[in-house]
């Protein structure tokens, strides 16, 4: 009789009012289930809001923009989990915009809102594995290509470079993609670099003879840019890919929210997508 008793309360559990959860009992939830040790130094924290509020519901994004959070608040979402920056810089320094009007308006939206803002980026990328990379790649669908288990390297069909930007493009729902490199490239071996490591990290890996084309996030243009320009003109087969900063990290938010929901049951836990933050003419 025990047995069947607990069944079904695991059952319902979903649909159990367990009481007042906060926004910092998420939080503690989330340290327990990394697979890292919680740093003493981490961009990972509060950002707005108490963390002592009762949450009313989840919303996980790539970046904490205006319409992210209008649209969580739509969503009947208090409590926000973004992988980047809420306020303009890597440590969400705000002394410089004390009397900036987008910065007010954003401020006071969220404290009218009773919003409450967690970034969750380092121990993402740190827990094993790597939670963004894993998303991303399921995004990709690469899992099947990937060379002895890597995150990094895949040897994918035999492809022309326009043709894969034209797939990745479909597939993120972009209005364009940067490309360096010949359109008709035939390549087999590729690389994934997410997010912004860094022109010389790119450069490295097109280094790399197991590397013809790269995925990349964003680079500056005086560095990957333009090695990979010379390069092409110089004959080597070699190729990068933009998706820009939030297409090539945004999935592994997404996965994050199916992760959440593991050991989240007292809340709704919704996904936003950024809407792309520039057009082209």
């Amino acid at each position: 009789m025990k047995t069947k008793f607990y069944i079904v309360l695991f059952l319902l559990l979903p649909f159990i009012s367990i009481g007042q959860i906060t926004a910092e009992d998420i939080v503690n939830r989330i340290k327990k289930q990394v697979t890292c040790p919680w740093a003493d130094q981490t961009v990972d924290a509060f950002k707005a809001g108490n963390p002592k509020s009762e949450l009313t519901g989840i919303a996980v994004c790539m970046f904490a923009d205006m319409q992210v959070l209008k649209e969580a608040v739509e969503k009947g979402c208090n409590f926000i989990i973004t992988h980047e920056p809420v306020f303009y810089n890597h440590l969400d320094q705000t002394e410089s915009f004390q009397n900036d009007p987008v910065f007010l308006e954003k401020k006071e939206f969220i404290e009218k809102n009773g919003l409450v803002i967690f970034r969750f980026h380092d121990h993402i990328h740190k827990t094993e594995p790597d939670g963004i990379s894993v998303g991303m790649i399921q995004k990709l669908e690469l899992n099947r290509f990937a060379v002895n288990g890597s995150q990094t390297f895949f040897q994918v069909p035999e492809k022309t470079l326009k043709d894969y930007a034209n797939e990745l493009k479909q597939k993120f729902n972009m209005e364009n993609i940067r490309v360096i490199g010949n359109s008709e490239l035939k390549f087999t071996k590729l690389a994934f670099m997410a997010g912004a490591p860094g022109g010389q990290r790119h450069i490295q890996m097109l280094r790399n003879d197991d590397v013809e084309v790269i995925i990349a996030g964003e680079a500056p243009e005086w560095e990957t840019y333009l090695y990979a320009n010379d390069a092409v003109q110089q004959d080597k087969n070699k190729a990068v890919i933009f998706l820009g900063h939030i297409k090539s990290e945004e999935a592994g938010m997404e996965y994050c929210a199916e992760w959440l929901r593991e050991f989240v049951v007292e809340v709704p836990i919704h996904f936003i997508e950024n809407k792309p933050n520039f057009i082209t003419f």
